[in-house]
This record gives C-alpha cells, structure tokens and sequence, in this order.
C-alpha cells in the first residue's frame, strides 16, 4: 500500500511538472516520473522479505527475483541519460536566450506570443498585441 502511494505521488508530480513551462520543472518532471517508474518496477516484483537468489542454498520459492532489481538498474541508466541530455538542451537554450532561460516578457522571444495570431493581425494595423490602443 505504501509503495502505491509513493508512486502516486512521484508520478502525479511529475506530470505537474512536465506540464510546466520552464524547462528545469520539465527536467525534474521527467526526473519524478523515472523515480516513480522504478519504484513501481520494485513493488511489482514484491515488496515483502526474500532471501537472496543464491542457487543450491535455499528453497526456489523463498528466493527474491532478480528480474525487477535488473529492469531497475536498466531504468535508472536511462533516467540518467535523458536528465544529462535534458540539462544540456537546457543549457544550449539558455546561451540562446541570453541566459534568462526565456523568460523575457518580450513577445519576440515568447513562442506563445509569437504564434498568436491576433497579434500579427492588431501589429499591421498599428496597434498593441494587447489592443490597448483601441
């Protein structure tokens, strides 16, 4: 039961996250949801007491399975590689945006902005994107 709320929580905030705009909420998002993803893995082998999987030393049905532990270890090689790959387009956007992380209240460097097609529409006629003219 313990385990369910865990992964509940890791993946519930992580896609919080990943629905943010900034791309470090995004990076800790995924981060939450490979945390989250492992700890299911685990629960689903079983969470209770085993002894270790050492053949010829115990009962078969007492040993603990090794699978979920090996998917786990693969899980978090993988969670590593796209955090470091994360933080490097998180990086190269910065030194694009002029190390503000985009965060500039100017509509030329808000995507948002610049797809809105009302603002293209009150720009050729002379006015705001807001339409505080009129």
């Amino acid at each position: 039961m313990t385990a369910a709320i865990i992964v509940t929580v890791l993946v519930a905030g992580g896609v919080y996250l990943i629905l943010q705009r900034e791309l470090l909420r995004v990076v800790l998002g995924f981060i939450l949801l490979g945390h989250g993803v492992n700890v299911l893995i685990i629960s689903a082998g079983g969470m209770y007491n085993r002894q270790p999987p050492l053949l010829g030393q115990q009962d078969r049905a007492a040993m603990a399975d090794p699978l979920p532990q090996a998917f786990v270890l693969t899980a978090i090689v993988i969670a590593f590689a796209i955090t470091v790959y994360l933080l490097a387009l998180l990086k190269a956007g910065d030194e694009e945006t002029g190390g503000d992380g985009g965060t500039r209240s100017d509509p030329d460097h808000d995507p948002a902005a610049r797809d809105d097609p009302d603002r293209e529409r009150t720009e050729r006629a002379g006015g705001s994107a807001r339409g505080e003219d009129r």
